[in-house]
């Protein structure tokens, strides 16, 4: 397994674009399966989750051809086909690496009007059940069996009716499992607490402009009024708005200056405001954000919550900010029980955090010391290298393949902004 090596105590500054979401072109992928017509997907992120995401698509008989990808551009262009669905069913040696594979059920279902699904894998982050994507789609009209491992949706001869659904919590992925299968029902479908991410506007906005009827895009109520067909598109995926909060916070634990290509304030906000708070300067410029420090780190007491409330993806990389802090800080997680892996690999390098249940102390410490650290997750992971940058001698991050998941060409950028690093081959 490949591991990369930093050499902290570089200042960081420069500019490096930020590229497509992660999050949001896992949902928008499935999408080619509401069609017979092309999908094209502008500005998707090169990364081992959208070549994953993209095999399952080929799985179904989806042609897949990638243009203008030229080694040194970051991002590419896809085009996906589904002329004739071959196959509706996701195999579980496909499936159980990448939790968002089962994003590929409620289009399936409306398109096919069946669906058979691996239960999902990925991250280790604590239970994330799927019991909110079957109830919804149930709400809709599907039939739901389990059996063996598979998730297997059928839907009505004259297909999904639609229907009304509320979250009993707000539900990122099982919002946009039940809005995928409710644009090619017969009927309206509501759906109240609904989630509100910028990547649930963005997987809207793309099936609007497939020809889907949907009301409500950016509220917690949304309301689809079905179509019977859709057509292709060609759309651009929106920035990763936590790539871009990542990279902020890699410049200011480090005492630097970054503009950050292509973010926007407005889908990253909470982010935005914590950074502040904590003493960091976050300036909208011409086609970014600018980050800079000028002086000490100040603590801070957050919770993650859903959107519009500070997200749990950035949750691993403001602890890492944290541990530079004068003072102590409390981080409290109520999205997942279990997101705290990372604590001990940053207490290998210095810091002194101390967690009890869902909540995490950090105390602030006058210098961080590279260590050898395991990356247990996709954002754990990152925190890791935050800390690597600011700390005194070399970190090696380990497991690699974590980072490689959602972080574009990281050693890349991060050289770009003045980093000391290099990946090398495991042992």
């Amino acid at each position: 397994m490949d591991k990369i090596l930093i050499e902290g105590g570089k200042r960081l500054s420069g500019a490096i674009p930020v590229s497509g979401a992660k999050n949001s072109a896992l949902t928008l992928l499935p999408c080619a399966l509401l069609t017979d017509e092309p999908l094209t997907l502008r500005n998707l992120p090169r990364l081992a989750d959208i070549d994953g995401f993209q095999h399952l698509m080929n799985q179904f008989g989806i042609s897949t051809t990638i243009a203008g990808s030229r080694p040194e551009d970051f991002g590419r262009v896809m085009t996906l086909e589904a002329t004739r669905i071959t196959s509706s069913v996701a195999p579980y040696e496909l499936v159980r690496k990448m939790r968002a594979s089962i994003l590929v059920l409620g289009p399936m279902l409306a398109r096919m009007g069946e669906a058979t699904v691996s239960l999902p894998g990925g991250c280790a982050i604590g239970n994330r059940p799927i019991d909110l994507h079957l109830k919804a789609l149930e709400a809709l009209g599907a039939h739901i069996e389990l059996a063996a491992g598979y998730v297997r949706a059928i839907a009505p001869d004259s297909g999904l009716p639609g229907g009304r659904y509320s979250f009993p919590v707000v539900s990122v992925g099982a919002t946009e499992n039940a809005l995928m299968a409710a644009v090619l029902a017969t009927g309206k479908s509501t759906l109240h607490n609904a989630a509100r991410e910028p990547e649930i506007v963005d997987l809207c906005n793309l099936l609007v402009a497939m020809g889907a009827n949907i009301e409500g895009i950016g509220t917690s109520e949304l309301v689809v009024h079905g179509v019977s067909r859709l057509h292709g598109a060609t759309y651009k995926v929106m920035p990763d708005r936590i790539e871009a909060g990542s990279y902020a916070c890699a410049a200011a634990i480090t005492g630097g200056e970054v503009t950050l290509m292509g973010a926007r304030f407005d889908e990253m906000e909470a982010t935005v405001q914590v950074l502040r708070s904590a003493g960091v300067i976050v300036e909208q410029v011409a086609g970014g954000l600018h980050v800079a420090t000028d002086g000490p780190l100040r603590p801070l007491t957050i919770s993650t919550a859903p959107y519009p409330g500070f997200a749990t993806d950035m949750q691993a990389q403001l602890m890492a900010l944290l541990c530079k802090a004068q003072g102590s800080s409390v981080l409290t997680e109520t999205i997942f029980e279990n997101r705290y892996m990372h604590v001990p690999e940053l207490n290998r390098m210095g810091a002194h955090i101390e967690t009890s249940g869902r909540t995490a102390i950090v105390h602030g410490v006058e210098k961080l010391t590279g260590a050898e650290v395991m990356a247990t997750d996709l954002r754990a992971s990152m925190s890791l290298v935050i800390a690597g940058l600011a700390a005194e001698g070399q970190t090696q991050v380990h497991r690699l393949y974590h980072l490689d998941r959602g972080y574009e060409r990281l050693e890349e950028k991060l050289a770009l902004m003045g980093a000391q690093v290099e990946r090398v081959g495991g042992d």
